[in-house]
């Protein structure tokens, strides 16, 4: 058998086994919140992926496909679910593992597998990084056997296009990995969503994933070239063009698909030179309204700054240091090739003209000799609480946190928000006896906002999931009442299909289940996301 010998990642927490947090720290942190919030919190035992009792697997790997194929505890607890494992895990609950996790090395070896899948009817859930907040790589539950292929063997730059600034990647590599293939040669593709260091290229297609940055490229959608995808009824894979008007895009049916057509193997992705030109400010508002008219303003405007990026007034006073009234929009431009100091100063005034301040001697400018920006005052601040460092201290304390992102119009936002946050925060009230909301914005465009709202409480006695669900509930009803999307870029998965549902039409329902039906006879792959079998 093939021994897997990357870094193995938590059961638990995001990141790596060697980034856990020990037993110590996490008890000196519940002595901390203890202390606090005025109750007694105490850390639980995290088992180790040997002292789970999994179900035992149904099925076996014939000796062609044993070779790269794993039936081990660990292998099986990580992939039985995505970013939600956290909690399952602390309690044990592993209702439903895969029965056998595929690690594929080559384009032989997965064909072999997924055929194997189709041909038996086994559910085959295609894996990246496991990222997923929505359940987008949760086995099923009722439908026999369950094989998970994980795409993490295929995780190399193939070939690089400089003529065209282009690069063939194989779809499991993981941000970071990727990022230091295309270093030395000068490139980045300079897509970096929050879940960076713990996602992959494919999960990224496979998703829609949104990037860290804000304005004009800020889906994964504008880096696709072309995509070579196996379903089980063969390859899928897209002529490479910088565009075409030759009828639907075969690229627009992978992007989005969340593993319910095919198994994504590799890209052909815009890449850009490294930015060496760099310019950040974070502006104060006196208000949360007048910071998001600036934000507003400034999109419009068509500078295209890399981060435009709002902090209401809560979030603001927790993230970069302020005094909970002022709101902070943070803006930063970069270029491989040209002084950012225009498009700043421009972008300056505007803000400035709707109520901002910044005192001159606060904007950071870098004119290609290396200078720091982004380090220091609010916006140093939030871009240390941004990048995701030291998780886990809290797990198993009770404490509920999460998110819920979507996005909408300019005309309907004001509106939006103040229903989305009136039935929030009732909901945390009625729920959890109180708790905390903010907003910032992480995308913007033209014609709007992408908003992305984060709360936290304390999970009262009873069960804790259900309250976590109640509560979801009551926000994904808001935001499609108040005609937001259900999902700007954490995806659809199992989570979200109840208003997924409501949000696309039907006739498309219908088509893609019928493409499905060409491509996926057997409705293996992912059954239940995005539509039903």
């Amino acid at each position: 058998m093939t021994t897997v010998t990357k870094p193995r990642r938590s059961l638990w927490m995001f990141g790596l086994e060697s980034e856990q947090p020990t037993d110590e720290q996490r008890a000196a942190r519940a002595a901390e919140l203890s202390k606090r919030l005025g109750v007694t919190l105490t850390a639980p035992h995290i088992p180790d992926a040997s002292e789970l009792t999994l179900r035992p697997p149904r099925i076996t790997p014939p000796p062609a496909l044993a070779s790269f194929c794993y039936q081990d505890n660990w292998e099986r607890a990580y992939h039985s679910y995505g970013n939600e494992r956290g909690d399952y895990h602390i309690t044990g609950e592993y209702p439903n593992p895969p029965d056998i996790v595929a690690h594929p090395g080559d384009e032989s070896e997965l064909a072999a597998i997924l055929e194997w899948c189709s041909d038996n009817s086994y559910c085959t859930i295609p894996f990246g990084g496991g990222s997923s907040v929505v359940e987008g790589v949760t086995p099923p539950e009722d439908r026999g056997p369950i094989v998970v292929i994980d795409m993490d063997r295929f995780d190399q730059v193939l070939e690089i296009d400089r003529v065209s600034r282009a690069a063939r990647i194989q779809a499991g590599v993981f941000g970071p990995h990727l990022e230091d293939q295309l270093r030395p040669h000068g490139y980045t593709l300079r897509h970096f969503p929050q879940s960076f260091a713990g996602s992959t290229l494919g999960g990224w297609i496979a998703t829609r994933a949104g990037g860290h940055y804000a304005t004009n490229h800020t889906h994964i959608d504008d880096f696709v070239e072309s995509v070579r995808m196996l379903t089980p009824r063969g390859w899928w894979e897209s002529r490479r063009l910088p565009g075409s008007g030759a009828g639907p895009s075969p690229d627009r049916m992978v992007l989005g698909s969340e593993g319910i057509l095919g198994i994504i193997t590799e890209a052909w992705m815009r890449i850009q030179d490294r930015p060496t030109f760099r310019a950040t400010a974070g502006v104060t508002f006196p208000s949360w309204e007048a910071g998001y008219d600036a934000t507003r303003q400034i999109v419009q405007a068509k500078l295209w700054p890399a981060n435009l990026r709002l902090l209401d007034p809560e979030l603001a006073r927790g993230s970069a240091g302020l005094d909970g009234k002022q709101a902070v929009l943070i803006i930063s431009f970069e270029s491989a090739v040209a002084s950012q100091r225009a498009n700043m100063a421009l972008a300056i005034e505007i803000a400035r003209a709707a109520g901002g301040v910044i005192p001159d001697d606060e904007i950071q400018i870098d004119d290609g000799t290396g200078a720091p920006t982004g380090r220091g005052g609010a916006v140093g601040a939030w871009r240390d609480a941004f990048i995701p460092r030291g998780g886990g201290l809290t797990a198993g304390l009770g404490m509920v946190g999460g998110t819920f992102e979507t996005a909408i119009t300019w005309d309907r936002w004001p509106e939006f928000d103040r229903v989305v946050r009136e039935e929030c925060t009732r909901a945390l009230n009625d729920i959890f006896g109180g708790g905390t909301l903010n907003c910032r914005f992480t995308h913007v465009y033209v014609d709007g906002p992408a908003p992305y709202y984060t709360f936290a409480g304390a999970y009262r006695a009873g069960n804790p999931r259900e309250q976590a669900w109640a509560f979801k509930k009551v926000a994904s009803d808001a935001v499609m009442k108040m005609g937001g999307t259900i999902t700007h870029h954490h995806a659809v998965g199992r989570q979200h299909r109840p208003w997924y549902d409501q949000q696309r039409p039907e006739l498309f329902a219908e088509s893609l289940r019928a493409i499905k039906r060409t491509l996926d006879p057997n409705a293996v792959l992912n059954p239940g996301v995005l539509i039903d079998p």
